[in-house]
């Protein structure tokens, strides 16, 4: 009934706690719809986790853009909130409330997602037993790669296919450029 990326993301979210993951695993997903299919729900929670990864690491300024428009993507779209088997009424109370901590500069802490539907929950803590994972654990917050993974995650295949395409850009523009003198 639930997407396994999105079941993989729970688990990222209340038992890892790697936002990143939670991110790069619903990103993948989002994206792998035809673009005008996308569900801005996704979008939502991608946020979500951004904005916690952001909160966590101290960067204030990032996690209030990312959890301000997470929760307006919330209140648009509740009735996709719910679908998920999420409570949007709670969500949007949630994130109203971690953004007045932001505000009042308090430090970040973990928080659970209001899974309310039965059939989430279920799924839910199959993907946990599935995983051999608890369903609840608070963020490690004396794990550098936890912490900082978007600097120190191995990034050599990203670099690589943008050299790729940079190298296929300018043998494109030189073609174009040689046509241009004849």
């Amino acid at each position: 009934m639930y997407p396994e990326p999105y079941l993989d993301y729970l688990v990222q979210f209340h038992v890892e706690r790697d936002y990143f993951e939670c991110h790069e695993i619903l990103e993948e997903y989002w994206k792998s719809a035809p673009p005008k299919e996308r569900q801005s729900v996704w979008v939502g929670l991608i946020q979500i986790a951004v904005g916690l990864y952001h909160h966590r690491r101290g960067n204030v300024t990032g996690a209030r853009k990312m959890l301000a428009s997470a929760c307006t993507l919330v209140k648009r779209h509740h009735e996709d909130v719910e679908r998920l088997g999420l409570d949007s009424t709670a969500l949007e109370r949630l994130l109203t409330e971690r953004l007045e901590e932001i505000n009042n500069g308090l430090p970040y802490r973990s928080i659970a997602l209001p899974m309310q539907a039965a059939e989430l929950i279920a799924a839910y803590k199959a993907a946990c037993a599935k995983q051999n994972q608890p369903e609840y654990r608070d963020s490690d917050m004396s794990d550098p790669f936890l912490l900082h993974k978007h600097t120190l995650r191995d990034r050599s295949d990203v670099l690589a296919e943008r050299e790729r395409q940079l190298q296929l850009r300018q043998g494109k523009q030189n073609d174009s450029d040689s046509d241009s003198v004849t």
